[in-house]
């Protein structure tokens, strides 16, 4: 997944949320609508969420150093963890006390703001407008997805994705636009009814919504801080590179781990003859590495063992683990 594909969307995203938080607050302030709170909110969550994407974005290309020697490509995935760390702070968590608070108010019989402002038809004008914006920005992510989603179902296009990046926007833009039908739908029915406890009742669906995409967020996003292995793909077209060359007679076994989005460590153990010369050895390693990185770009740190195969092989028992070390 390219990178300026990522940060295409996120400008996109950004954009459109900012002038839509704007928005959300005036019509807050003009009618006192629990909802309109709740998604002002939820579009400032939004906003700094993608500001952290861009800033993580822009820290992971820092050069290798000799304290990080693999380099700083997991920034990314450590500012799209933060990310729904908001989410659901600040979004989700907002929401659901907004609603208990609005709830209080209902049940002590408050006077509704919303049904005594002369303004109570600007939320539905400015959740109109917020939904043609976020369609947009969602419009752009689906737009840039699509390019590497390939047949992939979205579901597993999101939880297979090793770039945060259009997850991170795809999941955000589809909760931005249930959040805001949620609020019309709270803000539409009290006007219609005169009944305040649904505004109650948009609000905590806002906010569970949030919590659910925040976890989700966590969730997917810890698997690829953990360290995940290149796709079934990219394994594949690896041992097909290694197995072509001259002097491999198999790969013995292989381990592969994403860096970052775009940077991919290979350590592997192939068979060659067991007659061969420490010279065709060494040639024969220069070849697979030539091959293993024009089979996969992405391949940034390669480690081969040349071994001799045997089948009946028992490696010798690992010994016990030191404790770490404290300098």
């Amino acid at each position: 997944m390219s990178t300026e594909g990522g940060n295409k969307a996120v400008v996109a995203a950004l954009t459109a949320n900012l002038f839509i938080a704007a928005t959300k607050f005036a019509a807050w302030a003009l009618t006192g609508a629990s909802s309109m709170l709740a998604e002002a909110i939820h579009s400032v969550a939004d906003s700094g969420n993608q500001a952290l994407l861009l800033i993580g974005g822009k820290r992971s290309q820092r050069a290798a150093t000799p304290e990080h020697p693999f380099g700083f490509g997991r920034d990314r995935y450590i500012y799209a963890f933060i990310v729904s760390i908001v989410l659901f702070s600040v979004g989700g968590l907002f929401a659901l006390y907004e609603a208990f608070h609005k709830y209080e108010e209902v049940r002590s019989g408050h006077p509704n703001s919303l049904l005594e402002s002369s303004w109570w038809w600007v939320p539905l004008l400015v959740l109109g407008l917020a939904i043609v914006a976020e369609s947009f920005s969602f419009r752009t992510a689906i737009r840039e997805s699509s390019k590497t989603k390939g047949h992939q179902s979205w579901a597993r296009f999101i939880k297979s994705a090793k770039a945060p990046e259009l997850p991170v926007v795809l999941l955000e833009d589809f909760a931005a636009l249930l959040g805001l039908l949620f609020a019309l739908f709270g803000v539409g029915l009290t006007l219609i009814t005169h009944n305040g406890i649904f505004d109650v009742i948009g609000t905590a669906m806002i906010g569970l919504l949030l919590v659910g995409v925040a976890i989700t967020l966590a969730i997917e996003t810890k698997s690829l801080l953990l360290g995940e292995s290149a796709t079934p793909e990219a394994i594949g077209r690896i041992e097909t590179a290694l197995t072509g060359v001259a002097g491999v007679e198999r790969v013995i076994h292989m381990k592969t781990l994403h860096l970052g989005p775009e940077e991919i460590l290979v350590a592997a153990k192939i068979g060659v003859r067991a007659a061969s010369t420490a010279q065709a050895v060494a040639d024969t390693i220069d070849a697979a590495e030539v091959a293993v990185r024009a089979a996969e770009p992405m391949v940034t740190s390669l480690y081969l063992e040349p071994d001799i195969y045997h089948e009946d092989y028992v490696p010798a028992e690992r010994p016990e683990r030191p404790g770490a070390p404290t300098h």
